[in-house]
């Protein structure tokens, strides 16, 4: 299985453009991708510099043929017309999609800076070895505190699908019905712009260890290169929210998918975003 996580700014590349089809044709440049995972997708967002009233979902929908599209807005607002303009993540997958959950992150009041809203989308998708559940993020950029809130519920998140995967439910047996159940496995991927570099205190704490059974997360990289600093996937190309180049998109995994991590790459060429896709391949 391979998935790409990407923050794509609306589209918009560094040279202020929004172009959605540069940025499909940069993706498919990087590989044949099963799952896909974006943040920053707009719907009806025309005050997005450089965009219009466009529904990407619907626009990358077209550009993706054969893969489903999962969307979470973090942003859901009126557009002053009778209209919603959203803002938020989006899984686009090929591969088999079982039950999905939008969870609204914290949001925590910190007058100091600014903030918005965030989400992360989940997804039970089933691969050749298996069901696992991607989930993508994209966490506050500001807020510290608000950073860490959020990340305090993702690992409360992962602990509870676990027990959901260690305990049978009742409704097993329903069928059709809104209790029927479904498999929510204790493997997992969390991928996305975490906002912060990898030697913030914020990974440490979404990689430790859990006090129950659940499995921890490992960051791909490291598994990977142990003694090696992350590349970077943002300032390669100018951007003025970093002083120098560093790693914000980081895709992490449980333990128990470390041996099947083949590969990991962060394509430094593209300048369709602000920021750079990383991908993973799984075996």
């Amino acid at each position: 299985m391979k998935l790409l996580s990407w923050n794509i700014q609306w589209g918009r590349g560094m040279d202020g453009r929004v172009d959605l089809v540069r940025m499909v044709r940069d993706l498919r440049r990087c590989g044949d991708f099963d799952v896909i995972c974006l943040q920053e997708v707009a719907v009806n967002f025309p005050a997005l510099p450089g965009n219009d009233a466009r529904d990407q979902v619907a626009e990358l929908s077209r550009l993706l043929p054969g893969y489903a599209p999962i969307y979470a807005p973090a942003t859901d607002l009126p557009d002053g017309q009778g209209s919603r303009k959203q803002f938020g993540n989006a899984i686009f997958a090929r591969l088999p999609v079982g039950q999905v959950w939008r969870h609204l992150l914290p949001w925590p009041n910190d007058p100091a800076v600014p903030s918005m809203q965030r989400v992360m989308l989940e997804a039970v998708v089933q691969a050749e070895f298996g069901p696992l559940r991607v989930m993508t993020t994209h966490l506050e950029y500001y807020s510290p505190a608000q950073r860490q809130a959020q990340i305090d519920v993702i690992r409360h998140l992962h602990a509870e699908a676990c027990a959901h995967a260690d305990q049978p439910r009742r409704g097993e047996g329903e069928q059709g019905g809104s209790f029927e159940v479904f498999p929510r496995p204790a493997s997992a991927l969390v991928c996305g712009d975490m906002n912060f570099p990898a030697e913030a205190p914020e990974r440490a704490r979404l990689l430790a260890p859990f006090a129950d059974t659940s499995p921890a997360f490992l960051d791909s990289w490291d598994v990977l290169h142990p003694s090696m600093p992350h590349a970077p996937s943002v300032g390669i190309h100018p951007v003025d929210f970093v002083d120098q180049p560093a790693c914000f998109d980081f895709i992490f995994l449980t333990e128990d998918l470390a041996p099947r991590l083949k590969s990991l790459a962060i394509d430094a060429e593209t300048e369709a975003s602000d920021h750079q896709p990383v991908w993973i391949d799984l075996s």
